[in-house]
């Protein structure tokens, strides 16, 4: 199905004319208002499926690309978030509770509820050993988790503990009756007295101040992937803060960088270095040592080589990442001609100009430069 068609907007729509463009099909098909309408109910799952990926500035460029989101719609509208998903994303345009009916909060999810902890994220650097050996890195983090004193009830431990919220009854949830053009249509709303527990907290635990959680620092290992690189980012899985009223942790997001070698620069799967050679041996060849990441390589370099030639020593740079097999080493050769020479090696230098028949221009006199200046040349 194509989403803009389902809709009933064009391409170029933009995000409000979407959002009212869902709003009235919403209404229209609600199953509240259709009820035992299956055909309804299914044109319901529908628009709030195109809704969900057209609202949203990523999905809705990967859907104008490929003409779907991910592997399917990560909402799970038809699969396991159910109609519950849907009146969520239906009550985030229309706010508050649900406007037909009664307040589905009440019945489904009224009152305190588990509840996700939130997600972490931390910078750290990595070097080119750690990269290319994948190693186990410990990283620093400021958590929060359960409370030591009163072990996430909020209440402080001997004292009146948690009581049913008397604004809610418990609920967590408050509801009006809202007069519009299509009738009387009840609402519901977080109550504003337990914002949406349903309890009230007489006597809050003294030392997380009633929050049930309070930040302790963390040391976690995270292992790197071989061959990873800067600029990617690692996610470990329920090491984010510790969820509220028996929820899942978050995650942590690690992002990495690169430090810079002292002798070696990385360009994507292969290492770059410079060797710096003289005049002598460059011309007759040499052999000496480079750095790599696997210690010293003797490196031979050919006689006559010229000046930013390149060596490549394959299967000494990086792993592939998630790939077989690993990048090479390229050894740029920068050959370094001497700004000031000795007097026996300029002759020298001379005497082989001779014998290979190179043209040297002969240095100028004193007397040479005094009469230059006199003439004013």
């Amino acid at each position: 199905m194509d989403y803009y068609e389902l809709l009933g907007v064009s391409k170029s729509a933009d995000a409000d004319e979407i959002k009212r463009a869902y709003r009235a099909l919403a209404l229209k098909y609600h199953p509240d208002k259709n009820p035992g309408n299956k055909e309804a109910e299914e044109k319901f799952k529908s628009i709030n499926e195109a809704y969900g990926a057209l609202s949203d500035p990523e999905k809705r460029a990967q859907y104008d690309q490929f003409g779907k989101v991910g592997g399917g719609y990560e909402g799970g509208f038809a699969g396991a978030g159910g109609m519950g998903d849907l009146f969520d994303l239906f009550n985030s345009v229309f706010g508050g509770g649900d406007v037909f009916g009664q307040a589905r909060g009440a019945g489904r999810s009224g009152g305190k509820r588990a509840a996700r902890g939130e997600d972490l994220q931390v910078e750290v650097k990595i070097n080119l050993e750690q990269a290319r050996s994948g190693a186990d890195i410990e990283v620093e983090i400021d958590k929060l988790n359960a409370c030591d004193k009163c072990n996430g009830s909020r209440a402080e431990p001997g004292g009146k503990g948690l009581q049913t919220c008397q604004t809610c009854g418990g609920a967590g949830q408050v509801r009006q009756t809202q007069r519009t053009i299509l009738g009387n249509f009840m609402t519901a709303a977080p109550c504003p007295t337990c914002k949406g527990t349903g309890e009230s907290n007489p006597e809050p635990c003294k030392q997380c101040h009633g929050r049930g959680r309070t930040i302790k620092p963390e040391k976690v290992t995270v292992t790197l992937p071989k061959g990873i690189d800067g600029g990617y980012r690692l996610r470990v899985a329920g090491q984010g803060n510790q969820g509220m009223f028996g929820g899942p942790s978050g995650d942590l997001y690690v992002f990495l960088e690169l430090e810079p070698h002292p002798h070696l620069t990385r360009d994507g799967d292969d290492l770059h270095h410079t060797v710096h050679i003289g005049l002598a041996q460059a011309t007759i060849g040499t052999k000496l040592e480079i750095p790599t990441l696997d210690g010293a390589h003797s490196l031979e370099i050919a006689a006559g080589v010229q000046p930013n030639d390149i060596i490549r020593i394959r299967n000494k740079g990086m792993p592939r990442l998630q790939a077989r097999g690993e990048g090479d080493l390229i050894v740029t050769v920068a050959v370094e001609i001497p700004k000031k020479l000795s007097k026996r090696a300029r002759e020298l230098l001379e005497e082989y100009a001779k014998e290979t028949g190179e043209f040297i221009a002969p240095p100028e006199g004193f007397l040479s430069k005094i009469g230059k200046a006199i003439r004013g040349e």
